[in-house]
């Protein structure tokens, strides 16, 4: 007898103890009313982390794959930001994860999120990503190149969203790893598409990708439609990045309007100065939902955590830095060493990222400022929630 793959899935899910099988037939859901979003997001810590990949991974294929899945250097990190005060931290997904291994990479996820949920981590998954490599491969990733920020991240799809015989694969994986854990309360929110409309950034040369931006716009509404028919408990959202009026609806592009009227919690990027990212932040709250902001921190560009981190915290908006350990990502590399790599220096100052590769706090102030700021945020919320009883 031959088992559809869906349902191999689920008993394969029922033997390990994975969240699929009972998860399964969550409803379809509509997108979350103001009432609801406000309600969700009022019984969870307050969002403050990193964006995560451990030092010994260069990108999320690395992270992920069976033969450099490395739950122990992750349990170490995590430990780290615990200690930190930090409540969440944002994970990329790779679509070829689930072509290659479904059911191997769904419990891999499972055991990040059971590492996760030790350290009183509630992370934030990402699954599509429009920026830097358009030509992911899984297996052995090159080395790092000398001297370069984040040298080898790979987009999910990239140039796979050409192909419209793909579509069936993409619908595939969204329903899949979200129906796996769609009633898992260890997860905070599920990103779907991080800076969709972005050209990718760095230099590949001879790739072409034209209809980048129209392939993703036609695809993005259908993201959010597999992952509502799934039915789950976790909020969605896409965050915007670009633009300078995200109040004007007059002004937001195709994109744009699909992230704004489509998320249930709103997440923006922003690694302006203080002045632009409170700017942002009164913009959005003009929409009515909770805002989290799901990148920021590039002390070169002005960017900081003294500058922006209490603005966040003032507006009750959650602050997601770039970046937590140096490691074989060298985002703690500037963005214009892809034109002058750095090989036979340091940057001035680290553009992202908090802790040295042994745990050391990259700045003592910084770390100090994110407990405090974690801290007084808990109270907060402890006692809004007393008095509502």
């Amino acid at each position: 007898m031959r088992l559809r793959a869906s349902t191999f899935l689920l008993c394969l899910f029922a033997f390990l103890g994975l969240p699929g099988l009972s998860h399964a037939a969550n409803a379809p859901r509509a997108r979350w009313t103001e009432a609801e979003a406000k309600a969700y997001w009022a019984k969870q810590p307050y969002a403050i982390g990193g964006n995560f990949l451990p030092q010994d991974a260069i990108n999320q294929l690395e992270m992920f794959q069976a033969a450099t899945y490395d739950p122990a250097e992750i349990d170490r990190e995590l430990g780290w930001a615990q200690a930190a005060g930090m409540t969440t931290m944002r994970v990329f997904l790779h679509d070829l994860l689930w072509q290659q291994d479904s059911a191997g990479f769904t419990q891999r996820l499972d055991g990040f999120l059971g590492i996760a949920a030790k350290h009183g981590i509630h992370p934030v998954l990402v699954l599509f990503d429009s920026c830097w490599d358009p030509q992911p491969k899984l297996g052995p990733q090159h080395p790092p190149i000398p001297g370069v920020h984040n040298s080898g991240w790979v987009q999910s799809p990239g140039l796979a969203l050409e192909d419209p015989a793909q579509q069936g694969r993409f619908e595939a994986y969204v329903k899949g790893i979200i129906g796996a854990f769609a009633s898992d309360n260890r997860i905070l929110l599920w990103d779907l598409w991080n800076e969709p409309d972005n050209g990718g950034g760095g230099d590949y040369i001879g790739v072409k990708f034209p209809d980048k931006v129209p392939l993703m716009n036609a695809m993005l509404p259908k993201v959010f439609a597999w992952a509502r028919s799934v039915g789950p408990v976790q909020p969605l959202s896409s965050g915007i990045w670009n633009g300078d009026h995200w109040d004007q609806e007059s002004t937001w592009n195709q994109t744009e309007r699909t992230q704004l009227t489509e998320s249930d919690v709103i997440t923006f990027h922003d690694y302006s100065w203080p002045e632009t990212f409170e700017r942002r932040i009164v913009q959005l709250e003009r929409l009515h939902r909770p805002i989290l902001c799901t990148e920021y921190m590039a002390r070169g560009a002005g960017s900081t955590f003294d500058g922006s981190l209490p603005i966040a915290a003032r507006h009750n908006v959650g602050a997601i830095n770039w970046g937590l350990v140096k490691g074989r990502m060298a985002t703690y590399l500037p963005w214009d060493s892809w034109k002058l790599p750095y090989t036979d220096r340091e940057p001035t100052v680290w553009f992202h990222d908090v802790f040295y590769e042994d745990g050391k706090p990259y700045r003592l102030a910084e770390v100090d400022l994110i407990r405090r700021i974690s801290t007084e945020q808990q109270s907060t919320r402890n006692m809004s929630a007393s008095d509502s009883h």
